[in-house]
C-alpha cells in the first residue's frame, strides 16, 4: 500500500517514513502544501498524513481541496496546535485521525494501520462492463487502458456510474458541475459528452459509455 507525507519538518518526515517502510508500506513525501496536493492528484495513494503547520498552503486547506476533489483516501493530520478546536476544525475538513505532536513512530503506525483496515473492506472502484473507476485516485480505465480525462469528464462520469439505471437530465449534470450563475442554455454539457464518447471510442471502436435519451437525458449504457 502506498502512503504520502506531507510534512515540512524534514527530519521527521524521513523518521515516518522509515518506520512506516519497516511495516512493508510504500512511502512518498512532499515538504509543502502545494506539492502535496499536486502529489495526491496525480498519484494513487491509500493513505495520506498531513502536517497542518503546512507552507504555501496549510494542512486544512490541502484536506478541503482533496475533498472537494473527491478525493476519498483516509487523512490523518499531525499537528502541535493542542485543544479540541483544532482537532474539530481538522476533521470537518474532512481528516479521519489526528495525532498531536510529539508522538510516537508505533502509534502513528497503528493509527495508519487502523485506517488503512476501514477502506481495504471497501472498494474504492466502481465497474461497468469493460469500464472501471477507481474513486481513490480518481482513475477511469477501458478494458484495463487508462483514459486520460479532464476534472469535468471525471466527474461526468463518475455522476452516471454512481447512478447506473438513472436517467440524468442535462439540468442535474449542470447543477453538480456549475455554480448556480452559470449559463444554462450553454452546450458545455453536450460538448463533455461527446468528448468522452471520443476518448472511449479511441482505445475501443464502438464502445459509447453515455446514451442520450432525447427530450428526458443521459443514462449510463447498460448494454457495454
Amino acid at each position: 500500500m502506498k502512503i504520502l507525507i506531507v510534512e515540512d519538518d524534514i527530519n521527521l518526515q524521513q523518521q515516518l517514513c522509515n518506520g512506516l517502510s519497516k511495516e512493508g508500506y510504500q512511502c512518498q513525501s512532499s515538504s509543502d502544501g502545494l506539492e502535496g496536493y499536486y502529489r495526491a492528484s496525480e498519484y494513487c495513494y491509500d493513505l495520506v498524513i498531513v502536517d497542518l503547520g503546512l507552507p504555501k498552503i496549510d494542512g486544512i486547506e490541502l484536506i478541503k481541496r482533496l475533498r472537494k476533489d473527491g478525493y476519498q483516501f483516509p487523512i490523518l493530520i499531525l499537528t502541535a496546535r493542542g485543544g479540541w478546536k483544532a482537532k474539530v476544525e481538522g476533521l470537518e475538513a474532512g481528516a479521519d485521525d489526528y495525532m498531536e505532536k510529539p508522538f510516537h513512530i508505533e502509534e502513528l503506525v497503528a493509527r495508519s494501520r487502523a485506517l488503512l483496515r476501514r477502506v481495504t473492506g471497501h472498494s474504492s472502484l466502481i465497474n461497468s462492463g469493460p469500464i472501471s473507476l477507481d474513486l481513490n485516485c480518481q482513475k477511469v480505465t477501458l478494458s484495463d487502458q487508462i483514459l486520460e480525462l479532464t476534472a469535468f469528464e471525471y466527474k461526468i462520469l463518475e455522476y452516471m456510474m454512481r447512478r447506473p439505471t438513472e436517467i440524468i437530465s442535462k439540468a442535474q449534470l449542470t447543477d453538480y458541475l456549475y455554480d448556480q450563475d452559470f449559463d444554462r442554455d450553454s452546450n458545455v454539457i453536450e460538448v463533455l459528452i461527446a468528448r468522452l464518447r471520443k476518448k472511449f471510442a479511441i482505445i475501443e471502436s464502438g464502445v459509447n459509455p453515455i446514451i442520450t435519451l432525447r427530450g428526458r437525458g443521459y443514462q449510463l449504457n447498460e448494454k457495454l
